[in-house]
């Protein structure tokens, strides 16, 4: 089998910068800050019932089932980010709070591998019935990644054990032979996680697993269509308008030309299709995988990385509508943006999946946390006025501030499984060499050329424009260094020990091969003006305005500099913009500032005389800090005068 050329956690150190501070804030305060969310000891916060549901399952204790019958997830995925932790930053209290936790887990499992706290619980009849509504695939795939990564993290088996019985349930339950079930989820995520531990475990079964659930998706007669009729069922009020297409299952997914319906379903889907044609050496899959990769870069994402555009079912709506004020953008479906790219690089090196990933881990993931790591986001709009998005979008989860746990909570671990995982996403392992993605300061280590090859990365990017790496094999070796020039980049600048090199990049990454010796310098430079970026005319909802972004980061403007009513304010095509690193603002970012140009208010609600607009200062803060100086208004665009 074919495995991700990530490298080992443990090989990759992240040490300072924009990126190191998540993974510190993670590691230091968001992982135990969920625990105590998880075992409901966060005053204030809505309760969670994951632990105590465990506990209760397994005999522990006395009570009932608390929660959303999905609720299981949430503890698995902060498993797997705490699994990260320990790979990276190992800890002896987390790695015994684990074991317990694991035990307790392993006893709640039933007797044939099944596992699912709400329906051993709450429903125990009606397991595998509503395939539809229910994610229990859903669920169990999140627990098997839970399983792989802390069996990566620690060499233990005690969850991985738990999960490939589960996994085993699943195989022998679901498919096309006597006696089984020819479903598959209507949340995908089983298909991820099973091709992981295929991959931990080298039983291609469960890639065959995956394979059968991709492929088995939308084919007549249509599996969740006699499902919905054997209980005499109704759609559920966010499919009434696409109705499976909502969870990507009215047709097979080859046939799919434009992403459709709930964003995270769909981006967790392209990821496992293209896990699977990477296994499978599956080429049908892998031009599906290129066709919805560039509608949704072409015609379906945020300025920010993020996708859905629809509070209605969360979903994927039309091309190029991708309105900022009513933009659902959902934390996990940009992390899922993340997954989907990450995979296509091992698919294919090109500089354009890794923009994508930069762009979403830049601006819309941490849009989805606090500074402090203790709330968090669920929807990320490009645009908010409070009262308009209170009385509009509440019942949406759209919030107006951060909160320190939701209900439906399935956005805060995932946050934390990222950038707990952040160092599989900055670089691949290639046969030749190393091809660096993201640009973080840290230490990297891998082999090449049959030597161990060490990479300190010395750099304040995203706010500074240098990157120094200093390349030290353990003894000279000839390999390849491929080094991503960023899709926004006009003129990057390219140095190996203080001369100049020839930049021509192939497929967006510059190829490096020398005789490299311990010590030797790579300097690139990657200039970052503050640019002017307008929307394509066909996104109606932005046509005449403007947004500005500086490298991988997009700007946005908030009440606290401007004060209310950002719809007043326009900026000049010819107003010049300065970039300036402020220490003492939002943990240190570059602002962006002007002069601009702010309306009056009218004395009455409509006018024939033009506005006299006034010049006034603004200034531009990068948009994943946002709504960190307390409640009211952003915009990403602003007209342009």
């Amino acid at each position: 089998m074919n495995y991700r050329s990530a490298l080992p956690l443990a090989n990759v150190r992240l040490t300072r910068g924009f990126l190191a501070e998540r993974t510190r804030l993670v590691r230091d305060v968001v992982i135990p800050y969920q625990w105590d969310a998880l075992n409901d000891r966060v005053p204030g916060a809505e309760p969670s019932g994951c632990v105590h549901n465990f506990k209760v399952a397994a005999g522990e204790k006395e009570g009932k089932f608390y929660g959303l019958f999905w609720q299981d997830s949430d503890l698995a995925k902060w498993i797997e980010a705490a699994s990260y932790r320990l790979a990276t930053h190992p800890d002896a209290a987390l790695d015994t709070e684990l074991d317990r936790l694991i035990a307790t887990i392993a006893k709640a499992q039933g007797a044939d591998g099944y596992l699912n706290t709400f329906f051993q619980l709450v429903e125990p009849q009606n397991r595998w019935a509503n395939l539809r509504d229910c994610h229990e695939l859903y669920v169990a795939g999140h627990m098997i990644e839970a399983g792989v990564a802390h069996f990566r993290a620690t060499g233990k088996r005690t969850l991985l054990v738990v999960v490939q019985k589960l996994a085993d349930l699943i195989d022998r339950t679901f498919g096309l032979g006597p006696g089984q079930i020819p479903g598959y989820c209507g949340h995908e995520e089983i298909e991820l996680a099973l091709v992981k531990l295929a991959r931990i475990t080298g039983e291609i079964r469960y890639v065959r697993l995956a394979a059968y659930f991709v492929n088995q998706r939308g084919q007549q007669p249509n599996y969740l269509e006699e499902e919905t009729k054997r209980r005499g069922d109704k759609l559920p009020w966010h499919m009434y308008f696409d109705g499976l297409a909502t969870l990507q299952a009215a047709r097979p997914v080859r046939e799919l030309t434009e992403p459709v319906g709930h964003a995270v379903r769909q981006m967790y889907l392209l990821a496992a299709m293209a896990d699977l044609a990477v296994e499978l050496n599956d080429d049908s899959l892998l031009r599906s995988c290129h066709t919805l990769w560039d509608a949704i870069v072409r015609r379906h994402l945020y300025l920010t990385g993020g996708v859905g555009s629809e509070p209605y079912g969360e979903k994927f709506t039309e091309p190029f509508d991708l309105p900022p004020d009513r933009a659902y953008a959902e934390t996990c479906a940009a992390i899922g943006v993340i997954f989907f790219a990450r995979r296509m690089l091992d698919v294919k090196l090109r500089g354009e999946f890794a923009d994508v990933m930069e762009r979403a881990l830049y601006n819309n993931v941490p849009s989805g946390i606090s500074l402090d790591g203790t709330k968090f986001f669920y929807v990320n709009p490009l645009e908010l006025i409070p009262a308009v998005a209170k009385r509009r979008y509440e019942c949406h989860l759209v919030k107006t501030q951060r909160v320190g746990w939701f209900g439906c909570a399935c956005c805060p671990p995932n946050v934390a499984r990222l950038f707990a995982s952040l160092g599989e996403y900055v670089a691949s392992q290639r046969p030749d060499g190393l091809a660096l993605h993201l640009y973080t300061e840290g230490d990297l280590r891998f082999t090449a050329a049959g030597t161990e090859v060490r990479l300190a990365v010395r750099t304040d990017y995203p706010w500074t424009e240098e990157v120094v790496l200093e390349v030290n094999p353990a003894e000279p070796a000839e390999f390849t260094l491929y080094l991503r020039i960023p899709g926004w980049c006009r003129a990057a600048a390219l140095a190996v020990n203080g001369q100049p090199q020839s930049l021509a990049p192939v497929n967006g990454y510059a190829e490096l091969t020398r005789a490299w010796q311990p010590g030797d310098t790579v300097t690139l430079t990657l200039p970052m003006p503050v640019e002017r970026i307008h929307a394509d005319p066909r996104v109606a909802t932005v046509a005449g305005q403007v947004a500005l972004q500086r490298g991988p980061i997009v700007y946005c403007f908030e009440e606290a500099d401007h004060g209310a009513n950002l719809a007043a304010v326009s900026l000049s095509r010819s107003a010049p913009i300065t970039a300036r690193h402020d220490t003492t603002l939002l943990g240190g970012c570059v602002v962006l500032e002007s002069t601009a140009q702010r309306d009056p208010q009218s004395p009455s609600l409509y006018s024939t005389a033009a506005p006299a607009p006034a010049i006034v200062p603004f200034r531009a803060i990068p948009y994943g800090l946002w709504a960190n100086r307390g409640e009211g208004e952003m915009r990403v665009w602003l007209r342009e005068s």
